[in-house]
């Protein structure tokens, strides 16, 4: 195994994971402990999120701390001994350190969208091991899409020789993997003379893998985004999870993965709704025809924050409104039980994204010119929400979500709605 790290990176501190994990993880028993546990862990997250940022200092420490409080585990089942919290506690937790740092709430959502991948197509024997391998504090990452290629899937194979199977191809936006003991990678291979799609889960320690850090958007700056690279680089066949397969049906992976999407964008949102509260409240001043002593007074400032605050509690309405639709769907799949949950996330999506892009632009105007200074490192909300809210555009949720209910269109079934 190889990662590429460059001189500015070993500047930042910290290593790559080895392939035991420090500690075995605390276990996580109930949805109430892991919102508890998320808020503890937000508190420390918070303070030194904005030097992260600004020094993209790599979150080594922090993710230490993360997995060690048991919150990487909260979806394994409880019969195969975790807490199998709801997808709503899964979205509260992930708002909560997402607003607090931007990064350390987007690394996992591949690492859940694993498990769901898992918990849907994989045999009982690869649940056991992987679901005890997340339990003992082994955190996956993701290989999923490959940049400036329109069928992400095509170009890394998975192939069979003589000496078993190996996996050929290169790999961007790899979430995680910078940090993982385990990279899920999507791949194709040849059956039948047609292609068919798995999900493999790759030791990060695996000959022929590179990981190389090169991620370098204006925003979610320390996610570890950068690029994975696979020469012939051979796998168990025990790694080899179903995936086409696991959309061919009614499954509830799509709307999974997007409700952690969503609950990333309404944590950046309540991150800048909080710093612009606390700024107007302890430094701006009030404009001067508001004829008032603190900014916190000029009745134009309040009927803003009250425009916010409104809609951010729409937000985390249909946030958890959508947790409990994927629960439905979860419990009994079917074409409408999982259609169900599909829009009911992509409503949650569509509000979450205006409003994390609302909250960290509004926060500058409300704050005042004093607010830009770079050190305060507070532009760092509206980047993360811009560059998170990207993954896939919202314009189509708008759309899937006209269709089902205007032609009773079933929304298609993929990743990303």
């Amino acid at each position: 195994m190889n990662v590429d790290i460059s001189p500015a990176l070993l500047e930042r501190g910290g290593e790559p994971p080895a392939h035991a994990p420090k500690q075995v993880p605390a276990r996580v028993e109930s949805d109430a402990q892991a919102v508890a546990v998320a808020q503890r862990l937000a508190d420390d997250f918070a303070q030194e999120a904005a030097l992260r940022d600004r020094e993209r200092r790599l979150p080594w420490a922090e993710l230490d701390a993360f997995v060690a409080s048991g919150l990487w585990a909260i979806t394994v089942p409880r019969e195969f001994g975790g807490a199998g919290v709801k997808n709503g506690t899964l979205a509260e937790v992930t708002a909560t350190i997402a607003a607090a740092d931007g990064s350390l709430g987007q690394i996992p959502q591949n690492h859940f969208y694993a498990l769901e991948v898992l918990r849907v197509g994989g045999s009982e024997a690869q649940k056991r091991f992987f679901y005890d391998r997340v339990l003992a504090g082994e955190r996956f990452g993701n290989a999923l899409a490959e940049i400036g290629h329109k069928d992400f899937m095509r170009r890394t194979r998975l192939s069979r020789d003589a000496q078993g199977w190996r996996i050929d191809g290169r790999k961007f936006y790899c979430t995680g993997a910078l940090y993982a003991h385990w990279i899920p990678t999507l791949v194709v291979s040849e059956e039948a003379g047609r292609d068919v799609t798995y999900l493999v889960f790759v030791p990060r320690v695996a000959d022929g893998v590179t990981i190389t850090d090169d991620w370098d958007g204006f925003g979610q700056r320390v996610t570890g985004s950068g690029s994975v690279q696979f020469d012939g680089v051979r796998v168990e066949p025990e790694w080899i999870v179903p995936f086409q397969t696991s959309f061919e049906r009614a499954t509830t992976i799509g709307p999974l993965a997007q409700i952690i999407h969503a609950a990333i964008d309404l944590g950046q949102a309540r991150g800048a709704f909080e710093a612009a509260l606390r700024f107007v409240r302890e430094r701006s001043r009030p404009w001067i025809d508001a004829k008032v002593e603190r900014a916190a007074d000029d009745p134009l400032t309040i009927a803003l924050f009250g425009d916010l605050s409104a809609r951010l509690s729409a937000a985390e309405a249909l946030v958890r409104r959508a947790g409990r639709f994927v629960d439905a769907a979860q419990a009994a799949p079917d074409e409408q039980s999982v259609a169900q949950a599909s829009i009911a996330v992509a409503e949650a999506r569509a509000l979450t994204t205006t409003i994390s892009l609302d909250a960290g632009s509004r926060l500058f105007e409300l704050a005042g010119t004093a607010a830009t200074l770079d050190g305060l490192g507070l532009d760092r909300f509206w980047r993360n929400a811009r560059t998170h809210t990207l993954h896939d555009p919202v314009r189509w949720k708008y759309h899937a979500i006209g269709n089902f209910y205007l032609n009773d269109a079933l929304p298609p079934r993929h990743g990303a709605l």
